[in-house]
């Protein structure tokens, strides 16, 4: 696959990734001032994950990268997430 087309379809997947999380921000409820649902924000949490290991992996040229490098921005990424997840967990709680 060219160089090109592989962006284009990551750039799309990107895009289609972005519009299910404004979509699943929508389908909370009506209340637009509350707290996201659980689900919400997981399904929010998981395209964020997968939209970010696609940008360190295509654009910013990870894949082509030693498995250290890959796995060392993996990780941080999910240990973000799981920061932000216990956060919104921590918040709902109170």
């Amino acid at each position: 696959m060219g160089a090109t087309r592989r962006l284009l379809i990551t750039w799309a997947v990107l895009m289609g990734l972005t519009l299910i999380t404004m979509a699943s921000a929508h389908l909370g409820g009506e209340a637009r001032l509350q707290a996201l649902p659980l689900w919400s924000a997981a399904l929010l949490l998981a395209t964020t994950f997968f939209k970010t290991h696609r940008v360190l992996m295509v654009y910013l040229g990870l894949g082509a990268s030693t498995p250290a490098w890959r796995g060392a921005f993996t990780g941080l990424t999910l240990f973000t997430l799981l920061l932000v997840g216990a956060g919104y967990l921590v918040a709902q709680a109170s």
